[in-house]
């Protein structure tokens, strides 16, 4: 092979690793463009009406503390709320997840997920149904709810569990019965 011809080939296979690296890091590019802004609310969701007076909604009724349903035995209650996740594009992607993290004590300890599905590509803004239940979500916490698209934090809302505590009589019987 002629000498320029190498140079011309090698120019080729430089600018084709080259594409291929930008494509693999496409999504890590548009995963940093995507921000999201995070709501929970414990009233219930208007059906009717238009984004923007969902998101109105979200923002009026957006709950810093959420309260515990008292319906049940003090161990099994849970909390429930509408997360709604306006994002200022549409996801790139077939799903979203939503992390949620125990930071009462400081530095965020993992609690449990929540994996959000996309049935449209164009969609930006997303309302799903929360319930976080005993004994993994604890009352009388500081949490942190992450949205995450490729792996990449695009959104996050702090918020309170306020419940009731297990009482415990502090005695301990050793009877045979």
């Amino acid at each position: 092979m002629k000498p320029m011809k190498r140079s011309k080939l090698s120019a080729l296979a430089l600018v084709g690793a080259f594409l291929s690296l930008f494509a693999a890091l496409a999504p890590a590019a548009e995963a940093g463009s995507l921000k999201a802004s995070v709501f929970l609310v414990q009233a219930a969701v208007p059906r009717a009406g238009t984004e923007k007076a969902l998101l109105g909604f979200a923002r009026k009724n957006n709950a810093r503390i959420l309260r515990e349903a008292t319906d049940a035995d003090v161990k099994n209650r849970k909390w429930n709320a509408s997360l709604i996740v306006a994002f200022n594009q549409p996801v790139a992607d077939s799903e979203f997840t939503v992390l949620f993290y125990d930071i009462h004590d400081g530095p965020r300890r993992f609690v449990n997920d929540m994996a959000t599905f996309v049935d449209d590509k164009k969609q930006k803004t997303f309302v799903q149904k929360v319930t976080m239940s005993r004994p993994a979500f604890k009352p009388n916490r500081n949490m942190e709810l992450v949205v995450t698209v490729h792996r990449a934090e695009v959104g996050k809302h702090k918020f309170g569990l306020v419940g009731e505590e297990i009482k415990r009589s502090g005695t301990v019987d050793f009877s045979g019965e």
